[in-house]
């Protein structure tokens, strides 16, 4: 990435951003905010979620993958795309244990956050339930709930690209895509320790750390008081 300056809008406010930055990347310095669950900060992008399509020039693309270019049209406020975030966060729901009442990370998480901010009070979509999805609590210091991963593949590129293990990956296709451990047992048979990134990026309750649940009370939580996006908004030029 180098310094030349692109010029470009969204949603009609002038933005600049550097060539090779992506969408997302120009409109966060902007204080634009995109929601987004597969992007995390110091991960390369997947676009995986879809949550933080945009139209560029009238065609859907991915702020997370797509790169500026000057002069172009994107537009990510719009009846058209909110809806279309509403319904892919509303199947997301309805696919896996997604209580949040009883969830520990309730207040963190990222996908009820954004439920919160898209005015979703209950699932539009009948529940799925898949049987075939565990809870592996064999380490000693992490647990997995199968339930409630969105396959975002944000823990995938933290142990491979920032904790250099590679202790998580997917495995199987279309509804029977899961992630699975480097171990032919479980996850207390790999080297998964509780200080990895891989353990810290998850946007929802699948990866958890064991004896800390609850240490932040309800109420003091990252999004029991302002919306996700907040921090990106706060910059705003």
């Amino acid at each position: 990435m180098n310094d030349t300056t692109i010029t470009f809008e969204i949603d009609g406010i002038e933005v600049h951003g550097r060539e090779g930055q992506t969408i997302m990347g120009a409109a966060d310095t902007a204080g634009i905010y995109i929601p987004r669950l597969c992007a995390f900060e110091g991960l390369p992008a997947f676009g995986s979620c879809r949550v933080c399509t945009v139209k560029v020039n009238g065609r859907f693309q991915s702020a997370c993958t797509q790169p500026v270019a000057e002069g172009i049209m994107v537009e990510n406020d719009t009846d058209e795309l909110l809806e279309f975030r509403r319904n892919i966060i509303d199947m997301l729901f309805v696919e896996g244990n997604h209580y949040c009442m009883f969830c520990e990370k309730s207040g963190n998480c990222e996908l009820q956050a954004l439920a919160y901010r898209f005015g979703i009070t209950a699932p539009k979509y009948p529940y799925m339930f898949p049987a075939d999805r565990n809870v592996d609590a064999s380490h000693k210091d992490v647990f997995i709930d199968h339930n409630r991963c969105i396959l975002c593949a944000r823990c995938v590129r933290a142990s491979r690209d920032l904790d250099g293990k590679n202790v998580f990956q997917f495995v199987g296709r279309g509804p029977g895509k899961r992630i699975a451990v480097n171990s032919r047992a479980n996850l207390a048979d790999t080297d998964l320790e509780v200080t990895d990134k891989a353990v810290e990026v998850c946007p929802v309750g699948a990866i958890l750390r064991k004896h800390v649940g609850y240490t932040v009370p309800i109420g003091q939580r990252t999004y029991d008081h302002e919306p996700i996006g907040s921090d990106i908004e706060a910059n705003k030029q």
